[in-house]
């Protein structure tokens, strides 16, 4: 189908270009920008008026629990609210149930994936058996099977000798290895923050120490068999600065932040709201504001809404009891537009790192709008406020804490390869 897209403010952080322009869409592709051929008819306007398009969001690790029992949400729930969100491009997490260390598992999500034809999705295998730290995955099938990445999601591979061996073959592969970096045993058993307000409250703690310490070794080990990693979802700044020191001495490592480590803080567990349960842990308001400033300088190279839906079996569980992670897949726009009103970082680079950065550690084609380019787009209303509501959204996972926040952002239309797959 044949669509114009007129008048919208187009950012195109992959060319540089912000303007306000028309585009023209045929074929699944970008026919045109700015100047139209007399001679293209579109079977579609689209009015972009006052809206913001941009390429397709990128999400680097998405919680869709297929294969899994489903009373969480599975593939088709999460795709759709990633599409809702302005999300086009989706890395899944190997953390399914069986884990994603099989190529009947890739298969499996390419082909639901195909089916279903809403957000284009890269699952990631695990770089460990089981994700268990103990036994290498069959690295070679999944690669085959379609995994763009190897991971091991929330986990760490405790054995040095083992991750030596891992990253070395994803060396050869030629495929990024995404660790979730900590020591285990620094970390064992807390469930928040290691400080005062952890001590208050009864609950056991995470020391920051242990992200630093993961960090550390993770990075060494990956210099010692010349492996570029990408650390994920970094929450203090000690663990930053190993990754600047190990970029200084020129070793390939990327990394991203969750945007809830960028606007929330330890104080957001209020009174055991387990909604607010994150790993890692929501840290102090100190080491937030240094992500900010880490951030604004071009430190990091992608903001990710690290999407981990929860039914809404869990919410009699206790803090302790209930299991890790936020759902915002849906709001991974706004929620970043939220660090725009703040002064962190202009529109443009926002989008940056919501498109080209994660797009960038994936390997994956960079999002563009430019004559040639796919037409995966997102295009939004950066005006429209409005009050979440997390029973109005799409996935069912309620886990999140940004209830009756005010924010701006609503995306209106989403498109996948020219198709208009979310319009709101």
């Amino acid at each position: 189908m044949q669509r114009l897209l007129r008048g919208a403010h187009i950012i195109d952080p992959a060319t540089g270009f912000n303007a306000v322009a028309d585009l023209a869409i045929a074929d699944g592709r970008i026919l045109a920008r700015g100047q139209i051929p007399a001679a293209f008819v579109a079977e579609e306007v689209l009015d972009g008026t006052g809206l913001v398009a941009c390429p397709g969001l990128v999400e680097m690790a998405l919680q869709a629990h297929t294969p899994g029992h489903g009373r969480d949400g599975d593939l088709a729930s999460e795709l759709r609210a990633a599409v809702a969100g302005g999300v086009v491009h989706v890395a899944l997490s190997p953390a399914t149930d069986p884990c994603a260390d099989t190529a009947g598992v890739i298969h499996q999500q390419r082909a639901i994936a195909a089916a279903l034809g809403l957000a284009k999705v890269y699952p990631t295998g695990a770089l460990t058996r089981q994700l268990a730290g103990a036994a290498l995955s069959e690295m070679a099938a999944l690669r085959e099977a379609g995994a763009v990445a190897f991971s091991q999601g929330r986990r760490t591979v405790s054995n040095g000798a083992l991750l030596r061996l891992a990253l070395a073959y994803a060396a050869d592969f030629a495929l990024p290895v995404l660790l979730h970096s900590e020591d285990a045993l620094l970390a064992a058993g807390g469930v928040m923050h290691e400080g005062a307000l952890s001590v208050r409250l009864g609950l056991a703690g995470r020391t920051a120490i242990a992200e630093q310490v993961g960090v550390l070794r993770d990075l060494a080990i990956a210099q010692l068999v010349d492996c570029p990693v990408h650390i994920r979802h970094l929450s203090t700044m000690a663990a930053l600065d190993g990754v600047q020191a190990a970029r200084q001495r020129r070793q390939r490592v990327t990394t991203d932040v969750s945007i809830h480590h960028l606007l929330l803080t330890e104080q957001d567990v209020g009174l055991f709201n387990i909604h607010a349960k994150t790993l890692p842990p929501l840290r102090p308001v100190g080491e937030r504001d240094a992500l900010r400033q880490a951030l604004a300088q071009g430190h990091i190279d992608a903001i990710s809404s690290d999407h981990c839906p929860w039914g809404v079996d869990r919410v009699g569980q206790t803090f302790a009891q209930a299991p890790f992670g936020i759902a915002a897949v849906e709001l991974l726009l706004p929620l970043t537009l939220r660090l725009v009103d703040e002064g962190v970082l202009d529109l443009s680079a926002a989008i940056a790192l919501l498109t080209t950065g994660p797009a960038r550690v994936l390997g994956l084609p960079t999002p563009s709008l430019a004559p040639g380019a796919a037409a995966d787009l997102c295009i939004f209303d950066a005006d429209r406020y409005f009050m979440v509501d997390p029973r109005q959204l799409v996935s069912p996972g309620k886990n999140q804490p940004y209830g009756q926040w005010e924010l701006r952002g609503q995306v209106r239309y989403t498109l996948v390869d020219g198709r208009l797959v979310y319009r709101a």
